[in-house]
């Protein structure tokens, strides 16, 4: 493992894989709306737009020396509430960052994936295998990105590593902007991003021939798996 692309590195989970990618001697690089940590270097891009997507993946893969060994996407975001009253518009960003923009974004680094034979981890969630109400956008977009991640893996067999992560609720500011009720309650078990983001680490660095299907990463407790 060297040269590690990340969406979303700026924060949360992402933060934590750049971390631990770096702890291990890798170089990061990060795409997010925000600046990247101290040091590593990144695109600045609003995901929601696919095709810039795109255009800064081939920039960060530059910035990286013009190869990629993996992709991380952990970029993501949620609004709850009911399909009724989540504006239209906020919806679609939903399902362009969580789901249109992992595809862009790997369809964009395919040729310098296949030229390592490198990794994908691609982040969906716990509430991509079990719905809950209020959260149309977030199922939809994650459940898609299980679907899209399966099939991704038979299509690029033997040629790229392809890893499904499913994490639960984690310790980040995922859950900062929402109403009080959709906010875990004050006993509630989540687990540290730097946690799932040694999983990442494991899946990033299995050798070419040997893959990680699919992790699933979450407190003991988790209500939401299985």
């Amino acid at each position: 493992m060297d040269a590690v692309l990340v969406t979303g590195g700026a924060s949360g989970l992402g933060a934590a894989v750049v971390d631990a990618v770096a702890k291990a001697g890798g170089r990061p690089v990060v795409i997010d709306r925000q600046p990247p940590p101290d040091g590593v270097p990144g695109v600045q891009c609003d995901l929601a737009d696919t095709r810039a997507a795109e255009a800064a993946t081939r920039q960060a893969i530059e910035l990286a020396g013009g190869g990629i060994d993996g992709v991380v996407t952990a970029a993501g975001m949620d609004v709850p509430g009911a399909l009724a009253d989540v504006p239209g518009e906020t919806w679609d960003r939903i399902v362009a960052v969580d789901l249109l923009a992992p595809a862009a974004v790997i369809r964009a680094a395919l040729p310098a994936l296949k030229a390592s034979h490198g990794n994908v981890v691609t982040v969906a969630s716990t509430l991509g295998v079990k719905a809950v109400g209020d959260a149309t956008a977030y199922c939809a977009a994650k459940f898609g990105v299980v679907g899209f991640t399966r099939s991704l893996a038979a299509e690029l067999a033997g040629q790229v590593n392809v890893t499904l992560l499913i994490p639960g609720g984690m310790r980040t500011r995922f859950f900062d902007d929402r109403e009080e009720r959709y906010r875990p309650g004050p006993d509630a078990v989540l687990n540290d991003p730097a946690d799932v983001a040694a999983a990442v680490l494991f899946a990033l660095s299995q050798p070419p021939g040997c893959a990680v299907r699919e992790l699933v990463v979450a407190a003991e407790t988790e209500t939401s798996y299985p």
